[in-house]
């Protein structure tokens, strides 16, 4: 036997407040009825009423323990079942350049990735999710795991301090990405590139669009998320001192990051996958899994689960009937 949410007990310490209510209550009950005579007279008079009263709040407190009970969930009987373990690969790409500081989205285009991240993994049931940030270039920073809390952990270390190289990559981020999958498999695996789209890699002869054509062959899928806005915004950065200021090229003037959704859908569409613009408010992750999650799954393998069957239905049965009991009963002899 096993109770499924034992810190129910705590409520456990409603018993001795009750009783000592209860108490108190007799005290004062007990001074009034003194105005009217001695106690040893009034105590022939209500010596039956007094017994009844207490039988009365026994079952009171029996049917207070037993549904207490019923709440921390008993369970016994237990069952062993294998479960099936099926799902995708995932693996989210998070632009970790200085330009992902503006803040054109708030309270800034990283923040925004971030919190995007973070609902994909509320979303996620059995999906494997690994991580790769990427900059001037990429490396991932969490491999493909089962472990949400550990995919957590590795998210809140994410800062555009990461990579020092300066710059946009895409191309690096997608071969990054491909690295964590099975390369013998050409299903289940899913790219979610979240950028701004700007890319500086393409006069190195590195083009995001091939590296996606590439990831084609291999079999996965890669959604864009765009995050910014066409207007564009200013980069903040701090100098020497700390101080807050923005980042300007070397002809002194500010420099404005915008986005480049046309280099995203590119990517997107070389796959079959899709692209989606980030805008406030709005999770455009939630509209992405419920796609991607359409899409065949392959085995990770199965485990072993102990099922109790619930049998609060007694504890909670019997405490009413107890409860109702007492209901039914005088304190007075008829």
């Amino acid at each position: 036997m096993r109770f499924a949410e034992p810190d129910y007990f705590y409520l456990l310490l409603l018993i001795p407040a009750v009783i000592g209510f209860w108490l108190i209550m007799d005290y004062n009950r007990k001074r009034l009825l003194l105005k009217f005579g001695s106690w040893e007279l009034l105590n022939k008079i209500i010596e039956r009423e007094s017994g009844r009263r207490w039988l009365k709040r026994v079952l009171v407190l029996l049917g207070i323990f037993l549904i207490i009970c019923s709440l921390a969930r008993p369970q016994w009987s237990a069952k062993i079942t294998k479960i099936e373990q099926k799902g995708l690969d995932l693996i989210i790409a998070i632009d970790t350049s200085q330009s992902m500081l503006a803040q054109d989205i708030k309270p800034s285009r990283l923040e925004k990735a971030k919190y995007e991240l973070n609902k994909l993994i509320e979303l996620t049931e059995q999906d494997r999710i690994g991580i790769v940030c990427f900059a001037g270039t990429a490396f991932t920073l969490c491999p493909l795991t089962l472990d949400y809390n550990a995919v957590r952990l590795f998210m809140d270390t994410i800062s555009t301090d990461l990579i020092p190289l300066p710059g946009t990559c895409l191309s690096d981020a997608i071969m990054a990405g491909l690295e964590n999958f099975n390369p013998e498999e050409k299903k289940s695996k899913v790219i979610l590139l979240l950028t701004d789209g700007e890319d500086h890699c393409q006069e190195l002869g590195k083009d995001p669009v091939k590296s996606a054509e590439e990831a084609k062959r291999q079999g996965a899928v890669i959604y864009t998320i765009g995050i910014g806005s066409a207007q564009g915004g200013l980069i903040p950065v701090k100098d020497e001192a700390g101080n807050l200021e923005y980042k300007r090229d070397q002809s002194g003037e500010f420099i404005f990051s915008r986005l480049d959704e046309e280099t995203l859908k590119k990517i997107a569409l070389a796959t079959g996958g899709k692209y989606y613009y980030s805008k406030a408010g709005e999770l455009e992750v939630e509209r992405i899994y419920q796609e991607i999650k359409q899409m065949e799954k392959k085995k990770f393998g199965e485990r072993v689960q102990v099922v109790y069957e619930e049998r609060y239905q007694y504890f909670l049965g019997l405490g009413m009937i107890l409860l109702f009991i007492q209901a039914l009963l005088s304190e007075r002899k008829k």
